[in-house]
């Protein structure tokens, strides 16, 4: 191979009449490696670049074809008059050029199709044509969209990619954010699925408008994303843009996004979405008990004594290698697409929640999630809520309560966070909050407190029809350490403050607070959690059809009287 490197090359000189013509169109260039790229290389790799993973703008007929079920498309007013409200001038020329130059009649494509055999209406934006900026066209053509997918109890899915609002029609341009807005609230009202989509650039008033108003977003990877462009805001405030700003990473990181997802998944995420959304997932078989492996690991935990004492139970239900929520997700759940955000002022790792598979059934986790090392812990606040992570849960909760789904609910938290920033984004207002909602909302919610059910912050997700706990959990006003200091002023009589608070499973079965014990091993591990996700798979049946037979004013009346016995 070195010898390859020094060996001299001359270069052939070709004559004129031998020159080869390269097709045009036959390479791309790649605008974040600058890499020329095969043309069909990139279009095999769903128009992502082969060398670094880039990704290129996708026409609108292709993202159609890259998404719905072969041969399901079927378009809606595919050629509509031009208009030029403000008879601006040489207006109509540019559009004439623009659609000769890109093939579309505008810079959004509509009509329907099916994913995953679920019938959709779906728009989709093409930068080609004025960078997709929304005139009365484009808004008359979404807005259309909206309300046939209103009309035929349709979820509607957006593909948004816009410079804004188009500057040639002015004022009339603006009207589009109202319009599209106000179609979309009818189709909400009406209890109908909106997924919106952001890909590169989504701005101005597109991002302003239709863009952000999903019950679901999702984002391509490193999409721009916002409403003024970044060199308006540098030159506005003076001041350099941090790295990432305006990307769906940034929107993600801020709580306006539920997820990001790349080109090759986005099929596969959109059709188990509607199917959650519409006919329900497709039945899967219950997953029997592991190998003798599972029986070896659990021997090495055996030492540990059995619990007699409330303080026993507390340190059972702190101990650093308990299973943490995301274990009972994986274990109870085929499917789990977690949904981020807000949609106020941030994401909150301490909560984690979304869409789930319970055997074929769609179901809504929220849950209170601890990490597993200090790394992790810094990640979850070593789980306990900020605001907006309780708003995360609601806007969730909220949801459910549209979709049918009924809500499971994973409880373990020392207790909400007390601090400066949490105290000036409304912690209590947020907690406050919670319980107002929940008190009333119309689908089954069952909570399981699975390891610290720490005061208020616990309480927040557990206004339920049931609550259940695992036998070495404790729920509690607050942590023994904190009571013993309030009331015997002293914290280290927290094991005597354990016994009279009455926090654990059989005395809080007792006082009528929870329903259900779940037996468990002693101690429990990831590696011996079969047993109790048998337990746990059983009873949540039984919870499910008990439920079943009851109406929407049942479920939420129960709720109410539940907490109005105490």
């Amino acid at each position: 191979m070195f010898r390859n490197m020094f060996k001299k090359t001359y270069a052939k000189i070709e004559p004129e009449s031998e020159k080869i013509d390269i097709p045009k169109g036959l390479w791309r260039k790649c605008k974040i490696c600058k890499e020329p790229i095969f043309a069909e290389d990139v279009k095999a790799n769903l128009y992502t670049c082969p060398k670094c993973g880039g990704y290129f703008r996708v026409h609108a007929y292709r993202r159609i074809e890259m998404l719905v079920d072969d041969g399901s498309f079927i378009e809606w007013n595919k050629t509509m008059p031009i208009s030029n409200p403000l008879d601006f001038p040489d207006y109509e020329i540019k559009l004439e050029e623009e659609r000769q130059k890109s093939k579309l009649n505008e810079a959004v494509v509509t009509g329907e199709a099916t994913i995953g055999n679920v019938r959709i209406a779906i728009a989709v934006c093409d930068a080609r044509f004025m960078m997709s900026s929304m005139g009365r066209v484009v808004g008359e053509k979404i807005t259309a969209a909206i309300e046939n997918a209103t009309k035929e109890k349709m979820p509607i899915v957006i593909f948004s990619c816009s410079g804004g609002a188009r500057m040639q029609e002015g004022l009339i341009s603006l009207m589009q954010m109202a319009k599209t807005s106000a179609a979309l609230k009818k189709h909400h009202e009406a209890g109908q699925l909106f997924i919106s989509f952001l890909t590169d650039p989504t701005m101005g008033g597109v991002s302003a408008s239709f863009a952000m108003l999903g019950d679901i977003i999702l984002a391509e990877p490193k999409a721009l994303i916002g409403f003024a462009g970044p060199r308006v805001i540098a030159q506005t405030i003076g001041a350099k843009l941090p790295e990432g700003f305006q990307s769906a990473e940034f929107l993600l990181e801020h709580g306006f996004i539920d997820a990001i997802v790349e080109r090759t998944e986005q099929r596969s995420v959109l059709k188990r979405i509607l199917r959650a959304h519409t006919s329900g997932f497709k039945k899967v078989n219950r997953i029997e008990s592991k190998d003798d492996s599972v029986e070896n690991k659990k021997e090495k935990h055996q030492k540990v004594k059995e619990p007699n004492s409330a303080w026993d139970s507390v340190v059972l239900s702190r101990r650093p290698d308990r299973p943490t929520a995301k274990d009972y997700i994986d274990r109870l759940f085929s499917f789990f697409l977690e949904m981020h955000g807000d949609r106020l002022s941030g994401d909150d790792g301490a909560i984690i929640g979304g869409i789930a598979n319970y055997y074929g059934r769609p179901v809504m986790v929220v849950a209170q999630q601890k990490g597993k090392n200090l790394k992790e812990n810094k990640i979850r606040n070593f789980g306990m809520p900020n605001p907006c992570g309780y708003r995360k849960a609601l806007r969730l909760m909220k949801h459910a309560k549209k979709f049918d789904m009924p809500i499971i609910c994973i409880v373990d938290t020392p207790g909400a966070f007390c601090g400066i920033e949490a105290e000036e984004k409304g912690q209590a207002e947020a907690i406050a909050r919670a319980l107002f909602e929940m008190s009333d909302i119309t689908v089954p919610i069952l909570s399981l407190v699975i390891g610290e059910g720490g005061s208020g912050g616990a309480l927040a997700l557990a206004v339920a029809n049931e609550v259940w706990m695992m036998e070495h959990s404790i729920y509690s006003v607050l942590s023994p350490e904190g009571f013993a200091s309030i009331l015997y002023k002293d914290a280290k009589k927290s094991k005597e403050a354990a016994e009279v608070m009455k926090i654990t499973s059989k005395e809080l079965l007792a006082l009528g607070v929870i329903d259900r014990i779940i037996k468990e091993d002693i101690p429990l591990t990831v590696d011996g959690m079969d047993t109790v996700v048998e337990d746990l798979t059983s009873n949540i049946d039984d919870f499910f059809e008990k439920y079943t037979s009851k109406s929407k004013a049942e479920i939420a009346e129960d709720r109410y009287n539940r907490f109005r016995k105490f």
